[in-house]
């Protein structure tokens, strides 16, 4: 049965207040019908008509148990208003799966069906998990390189303007985006959004027992936008941008809860979703530690599939070790001006660490927001080095406050391309992540110990690097290939010939004829050396 409209007016009677019906759907959600099917870890939905009156939010529940073979997933289901409630499933395997319903609701209770999980279409890789500890990969085993970029309250912006985020982000080389379910009231962000998250009146009387269905149907169309561009939604659920203008930074506890449940229960079944506690965690003083914990194991318990979780911190770091916890989202500029500071993180918390806030390239007044193109790039690369990642952001001051760490709109900073450079390299290396190669001495490379090192200088200006490698997995005898890297001109140049090497002293191997790779005496200078193995050799093919 097709329809078209969410409302219960328009179920054709025959159907019944029972039935799972085909809705009219965003691209990439498959609804139940005679041939019900959906991409692995694509979404599947189901929608059932079922009570209005009263309060469903609070007075309903509803599940249901997907099962193939021995395999069961609970999911939870959530009220869409209109008398329709749905239920959403990503199938994390290709096959037949059934279902059966479970509710507070008698007539929502022990509904049952099925669905054909298909083999994934282009560009669906799954969702993104840990690998090999400190590094991420897609659930079918691509490697995941995150360069991203944060943009707080874009979908609370005109629709003409979150457009044209969209249109800049499918130009740039982001593929993660953070930001905010709650709109924001900050500096350069004083204005109300066009929908609220709960029911009532604006700016300040909820009812926070009422979401607002409307408001999550926007939401969750632009996250799965962002998962056809390929792009991770790192959701923030709660920041303390408020100050208690709309109070949403300072709910009662049974408010805080019903929003994560309901939240996960709408949003779990994308893949390209992340979940950030908050955005600043610490500097929200109405919620406590256990709090925090709380909604970690909330959130954790709404979303079956697992997605990455994290939280952010102004001055003080949360317990990034705790179980929960999949990586740490750090706030911290000068851990990554050199690659030494970074790679502690990485030691402490054995975890990927993603340096999502190292202040932002623009010219705000606000020493948060005035790096330099130049120093945003490095911080980049010195992150990269340590086996890290970085995030970028942007606060050029605009007339209208159109600014894209906030609102989004236009990207006018140099930084991007050469990101979009950086992320380039950082896939063409090793698939396993990139390791600190020597973090105990003043060694800048990372890599693949014995195979592949990307080393960089930063603000030094060489004029010639003598061929020098720690000695973790070298034999003499080795020969390798170097590249100099200009990553703020963006060129790789080959150096010519091979250098081959044998045992310096204890602790490094050098060229055997004692040569040096020459460099141009400029900043922000990077090598790529790379193994030439006998095979390639022997084909004559050298890795330029």
């Amino acid at each position: 049965m097709l329809l078209n409209s969410r409302k219960t007016g328009d179920l054709p009677s025959r159907v019944g207040s029972w039935l799972a019906v085909l809705l009219i759907l965003p691209a990439g959600i498959h609804a139940y019908g005679e041939s019900a099917a959906a991409e692995q870890w694509g979404v599947f939905e189901a929608s059932f008509e079922g009570p209005a009156d009263g309060n469903p939010f609070a007075d309903v529940e509803l599940t249901a148990v997907f099962t193939q073979d021995s395999r069961s997933i609970k999911v939870f289901g959530f009220y869409d208003g209109d008398g329709i409630y749905r239920i959403r499933f990503s199938p994390p395997a290709q096959g037949l799966w059934t279902y059966e319903t479970q509710s507070s609701h008698p007539g929502l209770s022990g509904k049952t069906g099925s669905l054909r999980a298909l083999r994934p279409g282009k560009g669906n890789h799954g969702p993104v998990r840990v690998v090999n500890t400190f590094h991420f990969a897609y659930a079918d085993g691509t490697p995941y390189r995150p360069i991203g970029t944060t943009c707080y309250a874009w979908v609370h912006q005109t629709e003409q303007l979150q457009e044209q985020t969209l249109q800049t982000l499918s130009k740039s080389p982001f593929n993660k985006i953070r930001f905010c379910v709650f709109p924001k009231w900050y500096s350069y962000n004083k204005s109300e959004p066009p929908l609220y998250p709960f029911e009532g009146t604006p700016p300040s009387r909820w009812d926070f027992t009422r979401l607002n269905p409307e408001f999550f149907r926007h939401f969750e169309k632009r996250v799965q936008q962002l998962g056809e561009m390929g792009i991770e939604a790192d959701i923030i659920l709660f920041h303390p941008y408020d100050k208690g203008h709309w109070g949403f930074d300072r709910m009662p506890k049974e408010a805080d809860e019903r929003y994560l449940r309901y939240t996960a229960a709408r949003l779990a079944a994308f893949r390209n979703v992340w979940w950030s506690m908050a955005n600043e965690y610490d500097f929200m003083k109405e919620k406590t530690p256990a709090d925090w914990d709380r909604f970690f194991q909330i959130v954790q318990a709404g979303d079956p599939y697992g997605h990455l979780r994290s939280i952010h911190n102004g001055t003080l770091l949360y317990n990034h070790t705790q179980p929960w916890v999949t990586h740490a989202s750090i706030q911290n500029g000068s851990a990554v001006e050199d690659y030494g500071r970074a790679v502690l993180y990485r030691d402490v918390y054995y975890k990927p660490i993603v340096f999502d806030e190292v202040k932002y390239e623009g010219n705000l007044p606000q020493r948060w927001g005035n790096l330099s193109a130049e120093e945003m790039v490095l911080r980049f690369w010195e992150g990269t080095i340590a086996g890290t990642y970085v995030g970028h952001g942007e606060t050029y001051l605009h007339p209208d406050d159109i600014i894209w760490w906030a609102k989004g709109g236009l990207l006018h900073g140099q930084s991007p391309p050469r990101l979009a450079f950086l992320r380039k390299i950082m896939e063409e290396g090793p698939p396993e992540g990139l390791e600190p190669i020597d973090k105990w001495q003043d060694f800048p490379f990372a890599g693949k110990g014995g195979e592949y090192y990307l080393g960089y200088f930063g603000r030094e200006t060489f004029t010639e690097w003598p061929f020098e490698l720690y000695k973790a997995d070298l034999s003499e005898g080795m020969k390798f290939t170097v590249e100099v890297i200009d990553t703020w001109s963006m060129t790789i140049t080959p150096v010519e010939g091979v250098f081959e090497i044998r045992k310096k002293d204890d602790y490094t191997f050098a060229d055997k004829d004692g040569r040096s790779v020459p460099l141009p005496g400029k900043p922000y200078m990077a090598l790529r050396i790379r193994r030439v193995h006998q095979q390639q050799e022997q084909a004559g093919i050298l890795l330029h």
